[in-house]
């Protein structure tokens, strides 16, 4: 099936993305992910291996990140904060941070402001 869109009240096109739509691939080793985003705002989905790391990196964008299943480890400023299933973080933009999976896979989703244009 194809994406479906339709055009609301404003003249702004609405987007349905059907699962089929919604690919993942690769973003570091060990991870996959799909991204969809609007002009100011986006939402990652990401399925990451056990021992999966993402390096030390910051970013303008504002993350909120919510684990579905496993967990992920934050470091910032050198404290270790532990995301486990159904908990949020929230990373203010430019904070410098790294994330890790523990042992077991991971899935997780994101939300960004503004657009991470690299994750399109």
């Amino acid at each position: 099936m194809e994406t479906k869109k339709s055009i609301d009240a404003q003249g702004q096109a609405v987007t349905h993305y059907r699962r089929s739509d919604l690919s993942l691939r690769a973003a570091v080793p060990g991870a996959k992910m799909w991204a969809v985003g609007l002009e100011k705002s986006m939402l990652t989905y990401f399925e990451m291996e056990g021992n999966t790391a993402f390096p030390e990196h910051s970013h303008e964008s504002e993350q909120i990140t919510m684990v579905l299943e496993g967990e992920l480890t934050f470091i910032v400023d050198a404290r270790h904060i532990t995301v486990r299933p159904g908990e949020v973080i929230a990373i203010p933009s430019n904070v410098v941070h790294c994330v890790s999976t523990g042992t077991a896979p991971c899935k997780a989703v994101d939300a960004w402001s503004p657009v991470r244009k690299e994750y399109l």
